[in-house]
């Protein structure tokens, strides 16, 4: 039997929703959450995508890079995630070498983060290195997405984290990986800190989305890690940030306020109290 959906429920935004935005000409949102509260904050204000990012492994667990977070923990994230998601359209990073060994294994990583944490499609970093990966994931009825320019699992190898492709060739080769991840089925693909212009050929060339981080405004969505764009984070400040807030400095004059009322006794009152 199944059960009417009310009138008022919110359009689930899923992988087609996304593909037809691109058509629509309709720009995507796509910020990071991973916890359950924030999860409900950015469903509730209508994002289209949250991305539970391996960035997590900075944010919240404060690790240098990317490269320490385990599936284990990204499979803990995304579930509280989920939980706090009504609408948008959740997904998740498969984290450094948990897809990069085998087929096989990157399928195993690949099933657990959608049959464990409930994500609606993952996220794997790379091109035509990963094509046959990406085409075997997508064969198993998971979404792909995929990310090309700056690969922060791959951090130790470029040595930098300097915009990506701005030589000739680089840039004709990132080209190309667009273009196979797309024919091995990817339903969109983040373009991190590259030039404009490249990004904005890449978007022209696929028929899939393209969401930017630092690659201009030509791409068909955005994505911000969460905590950069609350101004959360205080020391990092990449050009392609716009921060809508500053809740380092809010945060700490609360609880310093917090502090003083609990030293001084004027917390708690006798209105925050039972009799």
């Amino acid at each position: 039997m199944s059960v009417a959906k009310s009138e008022t429920s919110p359009q689930k935004i899923t992988t087609r929703t996304v593909v037809d935005m691109k058509s629509k000409g309709e720009k995507i949102s796509m910020i990071t959450a991973y916890d359950f509260t924030m999860a409900r904050i950015v469903d509730h204000a209508g994002i289209d995508i949250i991305l539970v990012g391996d960035s997590a492994s900075n944010v919240m667990a404060g690790h240098e890079t990317t490269l320490p977070i385990t599936l284990d923990q990204m499979i803990y994230h995304t579930s509280c995630v989920v939980r706090g998601v009504d609408r948008a359209l959740v997904v998740a990073d498969l984290p450094f070498m948990s897809y990069q060994v085998t087929i096989k294994e990157a399928l195993i990583s690949a099933g657990r983060m959608m049959k464990e944490a409930g994500a609606h499609a993952i996220k794997l970093e790379g091109g035509t290195f990963v094509a046959d990966t990406v085409k075997r994931i997508v064969d198993a009825g998971i979404p792909v997405m995929g990310h090309l320019g700056l690969t922060p699992q791959s951090i130790y190898k470029f040595g930098t984290y300097k915009v990506r492709a701005k030589e000739e060739a680089e840039a004709a080769q990132l080209i190309e990986d667009a273009k196979k991840l797309q024919e091995a089925g990817c339903f969109a693909i983040v373009l991190e800190k590259i030039p404009a212009d490249l990004a904005a050929k890449v978007t022209k060339e696929l028929n899939i989305p393209t969401i930017g981080i630092g690659a201009g405004g030509s791409c068909d969505g955005q994505v911000l890690v969460v905590h950069d764009m609350l101004g959360l984070t205080k020391d990092f400040k990449p050009r392609f940030i716009r921060r809508y807030l500053n809740l380092f400095e809010e945060m700490s004059g609360a609880v310093t306020n917090y502090v003083n009322d609990v030293k001084s006794g004027d917390f708690p009152s006798k209105d925050e109290q039972y009799n």
